[in-house]
């Protein structure tokens, strides 16, 4: 893997990790295109960008992260549970879910699960527009929500934001708790990679390990921002319509050769 790899599965990996469009069909399609396969050392150097990725929220909620929000902490980690318990308990069955036919799949499906919530959404009947507000059940709610992101394509942001905006949460203050929940849950994800994965660690080229983990860190936190910002304003309905065109595309790649299934 070269300089220039490490920067494009960078800034790949920081725009699509958080954005509800799914990280997964990026980084495989993009590593296709340029020629990288899946071995041990590109493994880590995933790890090593998704962590990037994650310090990137870490600093944009820094002002939550201490004991004064303790409380709030609590529906964290009672909304990271069922993820972590299913995770563990179907791990294997999961690994066989990973092909791009299931991804271009949940991309159309995720699409077009975003209309239909937007149909379903009205600005008028939101009860949390605070995210020290939101109760226990719609944590554990959204929580149930992350399990759909086992499925490869499906979108951990994406689930998790849909899961609060039908819980009753604003469109940004379900974002707020979806990217909060992410601390944990990308933390756990990626440490439990970095210890099944740490020997391939010993021949890296660091500098394109750190090259990659900055130009991640910088990346998200750019459009985590700007993502936070358009929610405010604006439906989920761009993003389900870029996730349809994107999945149809996959679909037509697999279906001619082009890309392997």
């Amino acid at each position: 893997m070269t300089i220039i790899d490490s920067v494009i599965l960078g800034i790949i990996e920081g725009i699509t990790e958080f954005l509800p469009i799914s990280s997964t069909a990026h980084m495989i399609l993009v590593s296709t295109l340029l020629g990288l396969k899946q071995t041990l050392q590109n493994v880590a150097f995933e790890i090593i960008i998704q962590l990037g990725a994650t310090l990137a929220i870490v600093m944009i909620y820094l002002d939550k992260i201490n004991f004064k929000e303790i409380e709030l902490w609590k529906k964290v980690i009672l909304a990271f549970l069922p993820l972590a318990i299913i995770g563990f308990l179907l791990r294997h069955q999961i690994k066989e879910l990973f092909n791009l036919t299931t991804v271009a799949w949940m991309f159309i499906i995720g699409g077009i699960v975003f209309f239909i919530v937007e149909k379903l959404y009205s600005e008028e009947k939101v009860k949390v527009k605070n995210i020290e507000k939101v109760t226990y059940r719609q944590a554990f709610t959204i929580g149930v929500f992350q399990v759909f992101a086992l499925i490869p394509g499906t979108s951990r942001s994406g689930a998790t934001i849909v899961g609060g905006m039908l819980s009753g949460l604003s469109r940004k203050t379900a974002a707020d708790f979806s990217f909060l929940l992410a601390i944990p849950t990308m933390f756990a994800a990626s440490g439990y990679e970095l210890i099944k994965n740490i020997s391939s660690f010993k021949d890296q080229n660091f500098l394109v390990l750190g090259v990659g983990f900055v130009v991640s860190f910088i990346s998200c936190y750019v459009a985590v921002k700007w993502f936070l910002s358009f929610v405010k304003k604006y439906t989920l309905i761009p993003f389900g319509i870029y996730r349809i065109i994107v999945g149809l595309i996959l679909l037509y790649l697999i279906h001619k050769g082009v890309i392997a299934k």
